[in-house]
């Protein structure tokens, strides 16, 4: 049985760590680099950087923080935020990301899904999916959930896994920030529809949370901010929570 995993998230603006609620009022959180080394120090299994103004502002990822962030953790690292090439991904991977997560790009674009996986394999292609409740659908959201489409989740999920796509970070906006719990009914379908890892993301708010999101969404994996950022919780103490749980971890 494969342990799940817990997954920091570092959202990058202007150089900081900054968190919302549901993608808006955003509040600093801290240095990147400081808060990635202790993140990496207390047993997280991965980390996932966002420069989440990145495709708004219509620029590239901040490089340099990168590579001082790699430079002190050592686990795997995520990157994401205005990735749209081939080449983007070269520069990010080398300067210390392990994968990288894309978003507006692929919706655009779903070729690039393809493409990055050929030259660069399946594991290092994370697909990020935003999306929100409208009418009682699930709908695919842009530009840091700020553009609306008519891409339903379940259809645009099961596209990417068939593009080769490694994985999906699935966020939910009417989840995100609110501390509530995750959108686990729709995580459990996204598990049933798709033979590829489901990272929930949006709305960890106690340690029960996350069981709930292992147990009953059939996440592989929970990603969190605020409660980490925080102190609200301790990734020892979570997951020591999990074990009691009968949810294996890596300790």
């Amino acid at each position: 049985m494969l342990t799940k995993r817990i997954i920091p998230c570092l959202d990058i603006k202007n150089g900081r760590t900054v968190k919302g609620v549901n993608f808006v009022d955003l509040r600093d959180a801290g240095d990147p680099v400081e808060l990635a080394k202790i993140y990496s120090d207390e047993g997280a299994d991965e980390l996932v950087f966002l420069d989440i103004s990145a495709t708004e502002e219509r620029r590239k990822t901040l490089v340099d923080l990168v590579r001082k962030v790699a430079a002190t953790i050592n686990i795997p690292f995520t990157v994401g935020g205005g990735i749209a090439s081939v080449e983007d991904v070269e520069i990010l991977l080398q300067n210390g990301a392990d994968k990288v997560s894309i978003n507006s790009s692929a919706v655009k674009n779903p070729q690039l899904i393809t493409d990055l996986a050929q030259k660069f394999g399946s594991q290092c292609v994370v697909v990020a999916i935003d999306a929100k409740q409208i009418d009682g659908e699930w709908m695919v959201h842009l530009v840091g959930g700020k553009v609306a489409t008519d891409i339903q989740l379940f259809d645009w999920a099961k596209e990417v896994a068939t593009r080769g796509a490694g994985e999906i970070l699935f966020t939910s906006m009417d989840h995100d920030g609110t501390k509530n719990g995750f959108a686990n009914e729709a995580l459990a379908r996204l598990s049933q529809l798709v033979n590829i890892p489901i990272i929930a993301s949006g709305g960890a708010g106690n340690m029960q949370h996350f069981i709930d999101t292992f147990v009953d969404g059939k996440a592989d994996a929970a990603l969190a901010a605020s409660v980490f950022h925080f102190k609200e919780i301790e990734i020892k103490t979570l997951k020591k929570e999990l074990q009691n749980n009968h949810i294996e971890v890596r300790i």
